[in-house]
């Protein structure tokens, strides 16, 4: 584990080479890796190839109108040291191969989104308030270099983010709402001054995360065993998420509702014991 770690110390020629390297795979690997069965390909051996794997295996439905992201639970799931995980992805998130994001289930969730997915995310928004002509889209601009480059962690407090922003041009309240209206940044209940930050249109993939978790729980406890085979349960279509049976199912074995057993015959999924 410690070469791993050591292998993603930060380095700006090794960053750019792993950059270039990441973007080649994922683009040969998208189809190939769409096709696969979940137990095929269930657990990895370091993170960023977990999350590469991933990443081509988000949905890709009309319903699903936001980049590519991960939960850390899912990694959770593929790798057995945690440790390890939260190690790598700190590493790759201080190299800003990435950024993580606390989600707003009302539960310990964090999303993993590739640096280069987030920016296009937020491009998006910008296209689109560009072409209602409503806006000033300047503060888009100042919240792609000043912030998010600077700013690595999951949330940020008033007057940091109004000195970011500062660094681009003259600021005012109402360009922190831009990007508030826009599901860039969330106001902390408990701290009006500190904000989120968001992944832009999340939030029908968000409510559609919680009632695809209960849906899958729901068919495994009408079992009398409470209990399927993963290639049969991956085969299983869900009416309530637009997110799918593997995404769901790494996900609830990572955040421990889930449980795997080894059989002859495969893998055996399992609603774990309270």
């Amino acid at each position: 584990m410690n070469k791993k770690f050591t292998e993603l110390e930060p380095s700006t020629s090794r960053k750019r080479r792993r950059d270039e390297e990441s973007e080649a795979e994922l683009d040969n690997d998208d189809d190939d890796s769409q096709s696969l069965a979940l137990e095929e390909n269930f657990t990895f051996s370091d993170t960023l190839m977990a999350l590469r794997m991933m990443r081509t295996q988000f949905p890709r439905t009309e319903k699903v109108t936001v980049q590519p992201f991960v939960l850390r639970s899912q990694l959770y799931s593929s790798l057995k040291d945690r440790t390890q995980v939260d190690m790598e992805l700190e590493s790759l998130r201080r190299d800003r191969v990435l950024r993580i994001f606390k989600l707003n289930t009302g539960q310990d969730d964090h999303a993993v989104m590739f640096m280069d997915d987030y920016i296009n995310q937020i491009e998006r928004v910008v296209k689109r308030i560009e072409d209602k002509k409503q806006d000033d889209i300047r503060v888009f601009e100042w919240f792609k270099i000043h912030v998010i480059q600077s700013k690595l962690d999951t949330s940020i407090g008033h007057q940091e983010l109004f000195s970011l922003l500062s660094s681009g041009g003259k600021v005012k309240e109402e360009h922190i709402s831009q990007l508030i209206n826009a599901g860039l940044l969330i106001r902390q209940l408990i701290d009006q001054n500190m904000y989120w930050f968001s992944i832009p249109n999340i939030g029908s993939v968000l409510k559609g995360l919680s009632q695809g978790r209960k849906e899958v729980l729901s068919i495994l406890n009408r079992r009398k065993y409470k209990e399927m085979m993963l290639v049969s349960l991956e085969k299983k279509r869900l009416r309530l998420s637009p997110l799918d049976m593997r995404f769901h199912v790494r996900d609830l074995i990572g955040s421990g509702h889930l449980k795997t057993i080894q059989t002859p015959s495969g893998l055996i999924v399992k609603v774990a014991k309270d």
